[in-house]
């Protein structure tokens, strides 16, 4: 009986543990920039592209710095969200160079400001807080959960400070609504700048007509869209006709915020996204009706309408996060980007055939949708692309399946720092419970990235993806859509 529970719950990526990194994590480099033209030259043409995109701004044009008014990430949406607004800075490196840089404040969905990111410190011990026994789930050992702490790790590189750390510049200016400017700077949004202004210029340069931005065609979704902090080393990965497995801890609020947020930045980029969930697949005409919906109070009564909402046993993968994530994925669709979502498992079904069926499913998806990006989140039993668990060395998971079938496909476990997580576990007398949990990580900073391996690991994870400090979302089962009301203006 304990062996059967113990099964169960690792499957249903209740209490998993870390697999075995090897050698260091490699990160895109972020580089600057750079205009050849005088900042006089580049600064009109800055203001009018985002005057172009709707942004609200003050500016003091003598100092070349503007501020934008704060915009939410998926406005209109049910979902509460964050809010950021941009600082906007000409730096002259010479009369005839200039960068253009956009520093990133955010705040959280009741308005407060956002951590500061920080240098990472990074670790992987991410195991549970004890049980009475001092291990988790009581009695159990730890290796049967599969939780391994290594006990030495070299030092890992990271991604250059500046693009992570905060930065602090105390502008004396008009343009800047009198407070000391914190936040981080947004790569991503200075080079699509650069992208759309720098023909401009060039062509101006060579005395030719140059297009107004306006005429120009608009990068697809563009700056309208606000999708939040870049999530770093995504965009090189995110490549059309690849799928990344996100091998997740269920019940958590920040992996499907990474989800919405990953996929946002991506179809912006105008790569088809198709999002796929561990739901069980007579769901799939449901997901696809709601994402598909107005998002009236209707449309979400009919998506909670499913016995899977209500499981005696919800372990996450039901929780109000993944209900605000197809929130989003719905909001996203209705404003024209190409994003789409599918379910995949087979809760019928045990081991390995419930693996193989999972990989078909998944497989179906791919071979029908050539050019897309496939996003697909998992407990992180599943996303293996090496046979063997700890209960059965020679078991077979999903992604060791999918991988004899998709070259390119590129399996990713998640990391996280301490938090809660709403997981299931195995209690007093073999019993089966369900609730929020504590659960260690380490702490590598706010920043969201995805990173890879210099190898493999064991399991068979090609990196890793991370998501902060982790809080419980619990079960959706009565849940209530809470529009944010915190405008931080």
């Amino acid at each position: 009986m304990r062996a059967a529970i113990i099964f169960s719950v690792l499957l249903m990526g209740g209490l998993v543990g870390c697999a075995s990194r090897q050698g260091s994590l490699r990160f895109e480099k972020q580089e600057e920039a750079v205009y050849e033209h005088p900042l006089e030259e580049v600064w009109p043409v800055v203001r009018d592209w985002f005057r172009d995109r709707g942004f609200r701004y003050q500016e003091d044009a003598g100092q070349f710095v503007l501020q934008t008014q704060w915009r939410e990430e998926f406005p209109g949406s049910k979902v509460a969200g964050h809010w950021h607004r941009y600082t906007v800075v000409g730096k002259r490196e010479s009369p005839s160079r200039c960068q253009v840089w956009v520093i990133r404040s955010s705040r959280g969905p009741h308005g407060a400001p956002a951590s500061a990111a920080k240098q990472p410190d990074w670790g992987m011990g991410r195991t549970p807080d004890p049980g009475p026994a001092g291990l988790p789930g009581g009695e159990l050992r730890v290796e049967e959960m599969d939780v391994r702490v290594p006990t030495f790790e070299e030092p890992l590189p990271f991604v250059p400070e500046e693009s992570v750390a905060s930065i602090t510049l105390p502008l004396q200016s008009s343009a800047v609504a009198g407070e000391s400017l914190q936040g981080a700077r947004d790569f991503g949004m200075e080079w699509g700048l650069r992208d759309r202004i720098a023909p401009v210029l060039d062509a101006r340069a060579r005395g030719q007509e140059a297009p107004t931005l306006a005429a120009m065609k608009q990068e697809p979704g563009g700056a309208s869209i606000e999708c939040g902090l870049p999530i770093i080393g995504l965009a090189g990965q995110a490549q059309q006709g690849r799928v990344m497995l996100l091998g997740e801890l269920h019940g958590t609020r920040e992996v499907p915020r990474f989800v919405a947020l990953g996929t946002c930045q991506v179809a912006t980029r105008g790569i088809p996204v198709t999002v796929g969930l561990e739901m069980p697949v007579a769901e799939q005409a449901r997901v696809q009706r709601f994402i598909e919906s107005a998002g009236t109070e209707h449309d979400h009564a009919l998506l909670m309408e499913s016995p899977f909402w209500r499981s005696p046993y919800p372990d996450g993968r039901g929780s109000e996060a993944v209900v605000q994530l197809l929130e989003q994925l719905r909001w996203m669709r209705a404003q024209g980007l190409d994003v789409q979502a599918f379910v995949f498992d087979h809760p019928e079904l045990q081991g390995e055939a419930r693996e193989a069926a999972m990989a078909q499913s998944i497989l179906s998806q791919v071979e029908a949708g050539a050019g897309r990006f496939f996003l697909v989140v998992t407990g992180n039993i599943h996303p293996r692309t090496q046979p063997g668990v700890p209960w059965d060395l020679g078991y077979r998971p999903m992604g060791y399946m999918l991988a004899r079938k998709l070259p390119s496909l590129l399996s990713l476990d998640v990391a996280f720092n301490s938090g809660t997580a709403w997981i299931c576990f195995v209690g007093k007398g073999d019993s089966l419970e369900c609730g929020e949990r504590p659960t260690k990580g380490k702490d590598n900073g706010d920043r969201y990235f995805v990173s890879l391996f210099e190898r493999p690991s064991e399991s068979g994870f090609h990196g890793l993806f991370y998501v902060g400090a982790v809080s419980a979302s619990p079960p959706a089962v009565r849940y209530g859509e809470r529009s944010s009301d915190a405008n931080p203006m």
